[in-house]
């Protein structure tokens, strides 16, 4: 049985809101690291460096919580953040797989349509994600300067 749309499912208005307040503060960042800052330059065009840098980063400060205990909350961030990160990429599937199902849209917040629930809920996605990666750069710590 088909599910029909119920009026005011739909978060039209919030993601509205969402997307222009995440467009904003993008703006903002990439105008702030085009600043002439060595803090800027040295961190790279992403929140959070992928690959090699980033594991360097996370050896750095689980050696670092040997040596001083206290800094155990960086690594608590990163769990945490590793938990989120992968939540994002269950939901993402999940959002994909479920658009196989009429019913699944029916009343989601972007509903009736695919295209519209696809958008909202990447939106979350995409700004959750901004901000653990922005919480992953400042929790793990930095790699000194020419030790890249």
């Amino acid at each position: 049985m088909r599910a029909e749309h119920s009026a005011g499912t739909a978060a039209w208005g919030p993601h509205l809101a969402v997307l222009i307040l995440a467009g904003v503060l993008a703006t903002g960042s990439w105008l702030r690291r085009r600043r002439p800052s060595t803090e800027w330059r040295a961190r790279g065009a992403l929140p959070a460096p992928l690959g090699r840098p980033a594991a360097r980063r996370i050896t750095l400060t689980a050696l670092a919580v040997r040596r001083r205990p206290a800094e155990l909350w960086r690594l608590a961030v990163l769990a945490a953040s590793a938990v989120v990160l992968l939540y994002l990429c269950w939901r993402a599937g999940l959002q994909v797989l479920g658009g196989l199902d009429p019913n699944f849209t029916a009343n989601a917040w972007g509903g009736p349509s695919y295209a519209g629930a696809m958008a909202c809920h990447y939106l979350d996605l995409a700004v959750i994600g901004a901000v653990v990666a922005g919480l992953l750069d400042r929790a793990l710590l930095p790699v000194p300067a020419g030790r890249g």
